[in-house]
């Protein structure tokens, strides 16, 4: 039951994480995503049965400190965009800072029934899915915001280069997801990109004082 309602809150962040991509790339000039029935949260055009069910599950099983996964990368036309690099970095960023606004929002309301006189079994009911919530918006937020392509980091960090160096740093994206998953399951002279994560977590519930 734990596992089934992971992977809901896990689908539904990684989806809205999705939407506002879109969305803010429909605002900039781009209607791809909407086009193509990306802004919907029907799950159906969303999931990716690797990304959205299989890897948080190997994750899950292996015993990795950091438990997340992915929805379908929504389409984004970056020559529909009215201000190129700059525009298709306010996309990536987009979808971070939606799963951080959810993650405060669970955390908001975590602080309010605190406040109220409610039952134990109801607030112990309740605490566990909201703090799940949290942390699992919170570890989307801080994955995708590293910058190794095809994350949501690297688009923000290229907009710092020039813009040569900017294409083939982002041209590597077809192989930064094996070289993501090398880091979080293979440490490398007593670095672990999943320890890395894990410590940015808790130091972010610590911010909100979880």
């Amino acid at each position: 039951m734990e596992i089934i309602l992971l992977l809901i809150i896990l689908i539904y962040s990684a989806i809205l994480h999705e939407i506002a991509h879109g969305t803010v790339a429909e605002r900039l000039g781009d209607p791809t995503a909407r086009l193509m029935n990306r802004l919907t949260l029907d799950p159906r055009p969303h999931i990716d049965p690797i990304m959205s069910i299989a890897l948080p599950l190997i994750l899950l099983l292996s015993g990795s400190p950091v438990i997340f996964g992915a929805a379908k990368p929504v389409p984004v036309d970056p020559f529909n965009l009215k201000d190129g690099r700059k525009d298709m970095a306010l996309v990536s960023l987009a979808g971070p800072a939606t799963n951080v606004l959810i993650a405060l929002g669970a955390a908001g309301v975590i602080k309010l029934l605190g406040l109220f006189p409610i039952s134990f079994e109801v607030y112990s009911l309740v605490f566990p899915i909201l703090e799940l919530v949290v942390r699992l918006n919170l570890l989307l937020a801080i994955f995708n915001l590293i910058p190794i392509p095809p994350l949501d980091g690297s688009k923000i960090f290229a907009l710092i280069l020039p813009e040569k160096e900017a294409a083939q740093y982002l041209s590597i994206g077809f192989i930064g997801i094996f070289i993501l998953f090398f880091l979080l399951l293979f440490p490398i002279a007593g670095f672990s990109l999943g320890s890395l994560i894990f410590s940015l977590l808790q130091f972010s519930e610590h911010l909100l004082g979880l």
